[in-house]
């Protein structure tokens, strides 16, 4: 299944004019005009009252549950037996594109729109003009202070293209935090006999590993178990964990 995917933004890329959009923390699903598939091209069961209205024409989108709740959209989506019919009422299908619409971005939003007017289960994410950079990092802010996980920027009078591309960018915000090293996992591969990743625990307690950002000097002689390390991520799971963790540096207790 090929699909548009983001690059992300640096602030060489002027956002003026582009669209701004919530980037949601929800299950990328691409209805067919028959059923919704992943990615992956694995087919999401779902239940009838949920795809009733869905025109027979591409629709590309997100299933979301609402801001953090990833995991519990994905245990319910992945389910086949019909077991968690009923908690798919809590999900809408958030729709940003329809890759098979004629004319550009803007011109497909608006046959979204019509076409998605008065259904329960479906509706066009909504999407602001942005007005530079200021109008970026606050839109950013705004998104993250809420819970969310960051902003998407949609080119002006763009085409969907079926691969990674520089018409969508995704914006995120990395946060630093300390966490205690209780294992060394052993590397493999061109890491064989070095370091592959620390595992950790967070300043609350929760389990991770960080196998990421490390030097040749890292890897040879890590961060002793006990020691305390400063690690970037993206966001945290419901479970507390972080995601997409990058080692920093070992932490300087002064």
């Amino acid at each position: 299944m090929l699909v548009l995917l983001a690059k992300n933004w640096t602030p060489k890329i002027d956002p003026t004019d582009y669209w701004l959009s919530e980037k949601l923390d929800g299950v990328r699903a691409y209805w067919t005009g028959s059923q919704f598939l992943s990615r992956n091209g694995n087919v999401f069961h779902a239940p009838e009252f949920f795809t009733q209205g869905l025109p027979p024409i591409a629709l590309d989108g997100e299933l979301w549950l609402g801001r953090k709740q990833f995991q519990s959209a994905v245990g319910i989506v992945k389910t086949q037996s019909g077991a968690k019919d009923e908690m798919w009422r809590d999900i809408t299908f958030q729709v940003f594109d329809a890759p098979d619409a004629s004319g550009a971005f803007e011109a497909r939003m608006q046959y979204v729109e019509a076409t998605l007017q008065g259904l329960c289960f479906a509706q066009p994410l909504s999407h602001v003009r942005c007005d530079g950079v200021d109008h970026l990092l606050q839109y950013l802010r705004d998104v993250e202070l809420a819970g969310g996980e960051g902003v998407m920027l949609r080119a002006p009078n763009s085409a969907y293209e079926r691969k990674r591309s520089a018409s969508l960018l995704k914006v995120k915000t990395f946060h630093d935090a300390e966490a205690t090293v209780t294992a060394h996992e052993p590397g493999k591969g061109k890491h064989a006999g070095r370091l592959g990743a620390l595992v950790c625990v967070t300043a609350a307690g929760v389990p991770f590993n960080v196998g990421t950002g490390f030097r040749d000097a890292d890897r040879a002689a890590p961060p002793a178990i006990g020691s305390r390390i400063t690690y970037s991520y993206q966001e945290l799971t419901e479970s507390g964990a972080p995601r997409f963790p990058v080692f920093v540096r070992r932490f300087a207790d002064l």
